[in-house]
């Protein structure tokens, strides 16, 4: 069995609730020391001349000072979809994935920062895991409904897939300036392709499956 398809043996740990107190102890001690987000956001210019190859991977620890919510927001989410998912898949996997998820949606916006010469840009927060996290979900949980506004029942697939949409369309038409939503879509694209070459699941056959 190649080692890309190797199982962990399965452990439960509540990795997800020890990432949301990384992250809220992170975000109050950037409140005492905002410099520290120089060294911890992903800005292509500090990663390249100051060679901070760490960032890829601490900026999805940081989020936004000037307001609790991009934090509040993101560890909900983390939250309600992580710790289910992370009670299916094992402490090992989830990590795996929420992981190498956060460094994919870094390193894809660092490039397409480069490319476009946008040098003075910093990402942070831990949206493009947290999406691959929702992802997860849904595939997990196909028959799953979310309740929007908390009235409307919503089934996971669909869910995910509208939120992919009006990624997709705010990406095209930028009506949301200061949100990465290449971020966003590239945690969807992750967790996609995860499932499909580590795990050996196709989640649109999954959603089709589950909807017969």
């Amino acid at each position: 069995m190649s080692f890309i398809h190797k199982p962990f043996r399965y452990t439960c740990w509540n990795a997800t609730l020890y990432i949301i107190a990384i992250n809220v102890f992170i975000w109050f001690m950037m409140r005492l020391a905002p410099g520290l987000g120089t060294y911890m956001a992903l800005n292509p210019y500090n990663l390249i001349k100051f060679h901070m190859y760490w960032q890829p991977f601490t900026y999805m620890w940081m989020h936004d000072l000037s307001s609790i919510q991009h934090l509040l927001f993101n560890m909900l989410g983390l939250f309600f979809f992580g710790y289910v998912t992370e009670r299916t898949l094992g402490s090992k996997e989830f990590l795996l994935l929420y992981f190498l998820s956060g460094i994919f949606c870094g390193l894809i916006s660092l490039a397409i920062f480069i490319v476009s010469g946008s040098w003075n840009v910093f990402l942070y927060g831990a949206s493009g895991a947290v999406y691959a996290v929702m992802f997860a979900y849904a595939v997990l949980f196909p028959r799953a409904k979310i309740f929007v506004w908390y009235v409307l029942p919503v089934p996971a697939p669909l869910l995910v897939l509208a939120y992919a949409a009006i990624e997709l369309f705010d990406q095209i038409f930028s009506l949301k300036a200061g949100i990465s939503h290449t971020a966003h879509l590239a945690g969807f694209a992750f967790a996609w392709l995860y499932f499909i070459i580590r795990m050996g699941i196709h989640p649109l056959k999954v959603w089709k499956d589950a909807y017969r």
